[in-house]
């Protein structure tokens, strides 16, 4: 049972917000975060509504059903009209329930992805290529804009590697659920005897974070300039162009070699930075309330298997709500992406329900 109060709030914040926006005096720094918020209670006020109105209508229906001068007719549709109520009652319950359930602040976020060869030598730097080739997709159909940041190959085509930046709509609140170990089973091709080998790749999502997300203080880091060579750098260039930033308080370390401008490096080294540090105080937070980190999914937790791509199978598996796809080939080609990502998201807001009971 949703207390009615909640429920009328909701109601009225809608109706502030729709006098503030159409008076045309609302400053304009504002405007589209309240417009935004008036959007969004849009889709729930007129449940909201129904809702609070059903206590009501009861009354009223009951009465009839009480009064045994009515006709069988009139008893009879008093009588239906009032169980079909009480069954959109529940309804509209349910849909209020995740409407107020606590939000994550970074759901609306864009993201910075990196993938990482785990276990498994050039196997799993071939995975890794295999699940940047899946984002890619998922990104495409959905019209995400991908820019890579950091870029460094293996043998045969493989990366062991790739860091890039998800922008549009809502990123983070899909991406999230993707973090963790992806642990892949196939025949390699130099594979003689036509043995399965397991190998992984190691997903981390990070909500991108703005300067006014996190303060990160000049002096807090310690910023190193080298000649770009070696693992990931595409030439040896003749500057030091390529850049290593430390920030001091947390140990988080972070090289950017990519470009052959020092400038372009220091700035995506900072974005990638500034996220790592961000996710770092996010995932502490999560920690010290550790009973809405036990009601998420999507946890970030690198150490975590979370899923397994078996080829001579063809299933994909995830671990966290034991559900199998046996369409590897369309889940990889972003197909049917959505499917396992619908089902993550019931299952974390069946366990936020659970724990506002």
């Amino acid at each position: 049972m949703i207390p009615l109060q909640k429920v009328k709030e909701l109601i009225i914040k809608y109706d502030t917000l729709e006098k503030e926006l159409s008076s045309g005096k609302i400053d304009p720094k504002l405007f589209a975060n309240k417009s935004k918020e008036y959007s969004n209670l849009g889709n729930i006020i007129s449940i909201a509504k129904e809702y609070i109105n059903f206590e009501k209508e009861k009354k009223d229906l009951e009465q009839i059903l009480k009064d045994k001068k009515n006709d069988v007719e009139m008893l009879e549709m008093a009588e239906k009209d009032l169980n079909d109520m009480k069954k959109k009652k529940e309804f509209n319950e349910n849909k209020l329930k995740i409407f107020l359930l606590p939000k994550d602040e970074d759901d609306d976020k864009n993201a910075i992805v990196e993938i990482r060869a785990g276990t498994g030598g050039l196997e799993a730097s071939l995975f890794c290529a295999d699940l940047f080739k899946m984002y890619e997709k998922v990104c495409s159909k959905k019209k995400w804009l991908i820019e890579i940041i950091s870029i460094s190959k293996s043998e045969a085509g493989g990366f062991k590697e790739v860091i890039f930046s998800v922008n549009g709509n809502d990123i983070y609140s899909y991406l999230k659920y993707e973090s963790g170990v992806h642990r892949v089973q196939r025949i390699p091709e130099t594979e003689t005897q036509g043995r399965v080998h397991t190998s992984a790749a190691t997903v981390a999502v990070l909500p991108e974070a703005e300067e006014v997300d996190i303060q990160i203080k000049e002096s807090d880091l310690r910023i190193d300039v080298f000649r770009a060579g070696g693992p990931g750098g595409q030439s040896v260039n003749t500057t030091d162009s390529a850049v290593r930033i430390t920030h001091i308080p947390s140990g988080v370390v972070v090289s950017q070699q990519d470009e052959k401008s020092q400038h372009k490096n220091k700035a995506k080294a900072l974005k990638i930075l500034r996220s790592r540090v961000y996710e770092a105080e996010k995932r502490k937070k999560d920690q010290e309330r550790s009973s809405n980190r036990r009601s998420q999914i999507g946890t970030g937790d690198r150490s975590e298997r979370i899923r397994t791509y078996n080829f001579p199978q063809g299933r994909v598996t995830d671990h966290r709500i034991n559900l199998t796809l046996h369409k590897l080939d369309e889940f990889l080609s972003g197909e049917i992406h959505e499917e396992m990502n619908q089902e993550l998201r019931l299952k974390e807001q069946n366990l936020k329900l659970e724990s506002l009971k």
